[in-house]
């Protein structure tokens, strides 16, 4: 090409330094151009390009006109261009075909550039990815093992392999809302603020061992096959326990909320670190979106901790940030940036189950939710699970046991744990006589086995008796959600001197039981016109229990009134009020509670307050409660 390009010139100037004439500069300039033109296209391509335009026998013409005309056919590519468009001067028609082959070979040159640049640019592509290619199938066919990591997968294996059977309490969980014995109103509440198209947040009171957790995930069963439910078939139920739930107030780390994991020093994905993009790790909020989160012992979380979360029961999401972030960078995968933006989803229902009394539990979570009291299990209660959890084990029990271990706990856990370990005693013993295969029989030894190695004590001590007793009253405490028995006794002595008597108290029975013996003191004598300084007092709590409030204020009188008048006391009652000194009998807490501790005791009657009467359950069974304005009131039902 480029030697075509230097012969035309040299053509040209040659021609016009010999000052030919215009028909013989015309001719040279021509013959020059076509020679250029079969070098630019090749001499395949002319040929086939004058072919299609007419130009053939054109370019074999000795006559000048006819190659000029060819000439211009084949630059304009146009085969309709006839001899009489060429004009009389040549010269000219030379220089304007000319213009148009230096473009055409402009616009050539650059498009090979072009083209060489691509083909360069695709060959470095190519190449790159030879090597990616060459890297994977080396990277694939590369074996990170050795004889360790060999022997460790070895060991991992069998260990999977290798599995115990579910464990007894596995087995012996509530599979029905039936099977959970003692808690017909609570589940009944449940249900109520489940059922709604409207669910609640609720927070569950009541103490351990009572099926809290299992009430609240057979609820969330029952509740998902209704058509009204928001809840969808599969709802999740995410159960978590707030004494475990740690978290860095830097927000590192919170397995509840969710944090971000940063790039540089908390080591995210290596695709993300290598990329400088945080990566957010999503948490058991957002796990349990559309059903439930229940958090065992909510009163145990952090009180920040607590704070966070009812900013997402608020938002119904969960909102993240980081300094790495970048919303601008394209590198960011589309799920990040919408997470960072829109935070990820946590709308779900707050189930919280706790121990505690509710003025413990954080009152902004309490004023967002319903509140379910789940009761204390009475001894009846505690036999039926055992009888129940017999059937599942498929053993048969000697007569008295269900009785026996309801005397050892109010827990339908711990009464299963020791109805469990009998269980494998039973078992143990049959394997020694030899008779490994039999139906297994729990005795009462081995029942006492377990209660003796677990160092179990009687859970209720005081036993309804149906003789009265001198100076001996039976009332009633409460501690959280249980209620208890208390055993107060009085003796009365003639003072020494006349008017000079004293009165003892056991100190650690508090301050405010202390008050409640002067007061009773005021009433013995409106009662029986006895003057209290002519006796040596002593009253006691046995046990030595705290008796927190003034609630033993009519029992102490009582027992002081007994001894003093020697008439006795019903052992089959239990009584509490507060008591003024003018005699009457006012409202204390706690009734609920104490009405189930009598129960648990096995009394027939609870004297209460008259104040207190709405506080009496409404189905209660198996006690009667009698309510009182006056302590002449109490005496009419607890004399002997």
């Amino acid at each position: 090409m480029k030697d075509a390009l230097n012969a035309y010139f040299q053509a040209k100037e040659e021609g016009l330094k010999a000052k030919l004439t215009r028909e013989a500069l015309a001719e040279r300039q021509i013959d020059a151009l076509l020679n250029l033109l079969l070098h630019f296209l090749g001499s395949d391509k002319l040929v086939l390009k004058a072919t299609k335009l007419g130009a053939v026998k054109l370019l074999r013409s000795d006559k000048l006109g006819d190659r000029a005309l060819a000439l211009k056919r084949l630059v304009y590519e146009d085969p309709t261009m006839s001899a009489a468009g060429l004009g009389d001067d040549l010269v000219r028609l030379a220089e304007d075909l000319e213009d148009r082959i230096a473009e055409m070979i402009a616009r050539r040159t650059l498009e090979d550039r072009l083209e060489q640049r691509v083909a360069e640019k695709m060959q470095e592509r190519h190449e790159e990815y030879i090597r990616e290619v060459k890297a994977q199938i080396l990277k694939e066919n590369s074996n990170p093992e050795n004889a360790q990591t060999l022997k460790r997968l070895a060991v991992l294996e069998k260990l999977n392999q290798a599995g115990l059977a579910r464990s007894a309490m596995e087995v012996l969980r509530p599979r029905t809302l039936e099977e959970v014995v003692g808690q017909a109103r609570g589940i009944k509440a449940l249900l109520a603020k489940m059922a709604s198209p409207y669910p609640q947040h609720i927070l569950i009171y009541g103490p351990p061992g009572v099926g809290k957790t299992s009430a609240a995930r057979l609820v969330l069963e029952i509740v998902k096959q209704m058509d009204h439910s928001p809840f969808k078939k599969d709802a999740p139920f995410v159960e978590v326990d707030g004494a475990t739930l740690r978290w860095d107030p830097r927000d590192v780390t919170n397995p509840l909320l969710g944090s971000v994991h940063d790039p540089i020093y908390q080591g995210a994905k290596r695709d993300f670190a290598d990329t400088g993009i945080p990566e957010p790790k999503l948490g058991l909020v957002t796990d349990a979106h559309g059903g439930v989160l229940f958090i065992d012992e909510i009163g145990e979380m952090d009180p920040v901790l607590q704070n966070k979360l009812l900013k997402v029961l608020e938002d119904k999401r969960v909102f993240f940030d980081s300094a790495y972030y970048d919303p601008y960078d394209s590198n960011v995968p589309q799920y990040i940036k919408k997470i960072f933006e829109e935070g990820a989803p946590a709308d779900f229902i707050l189930i919280g189950a706790t121990t505690r009394d509710a003025a413990e539990i954080n009152p902004a979570i309490r004023s967002r939710c319903a509140e379910v009291y789940f009761e204390p299990l009475t001894p009846q209660d505690i036999e039926k699970i055992i009888e129940n959890a017999a059937q599942k084990l498929g053993v048969k029990l000697e007569e008295g046991i269900p009785s026996l271990i309801s005397e050892y706990t109010i827990e339908g856990r711990k009464a299963n744990n020791i109805l469990a370990d009998a269980y494998g005693l039973a078992l143990y013993r049959l394997k020694e006589q030899g008779l490994a295969g039999e139906e297994p029989l729990i005795t009462r030894n081995d029942v006492y086995e377990v209660i003796q190695v677990s160092r179990l004590s009687p859970y209720v001590t005081v036993k309804s008796t149906a003789e009265g007793e001198v100076g001996r009253v039976l009332g009633l405490g409460v501690a959280g959600f249980l209620g208890s028995v208390l055993e107060i006794e009085a003796v009365a002595f003639p003072a020494h001197r006349q008017g000079e008597g004293r009165v003892r108290f056991n100190e650690t029975a508090g301050s405010m039981a202390k008050d409640s013996v002067f007061n009773a003191t005021s009433v013995l004598r409106k009662l029986t016109g006895e003057d209290s300084l002519n006796y040596d007092l002593h009253v006691n709590v046995i046990g030595g229990g705290k008796i927190d409030g003034p609630s033993a204020g009519v029992a102490i009188c009582l027992a002081v009134y007994s001894a003093v008048t020697g008439q006795a006391l019903r052992q089959d009652v239990a009584v509490t009020g507060e008591l003024s000194i003018q005699g009457r009998v006012k409202a204390v807490g706690g009734i609920f509670e104490k009405i189930y501790g009598a129960k648990q005791a096995g009394l027939s009657k609870v004297i209460i307050p008259w104040e207190n009467r709405a506080d009496v359950p409404v189905d209660l069974h198996g006690i009667e409660v009698v309510t009182v304005r006056t302590i002449e009131e109490v005496l009419q039902h607890i004399m002997a």
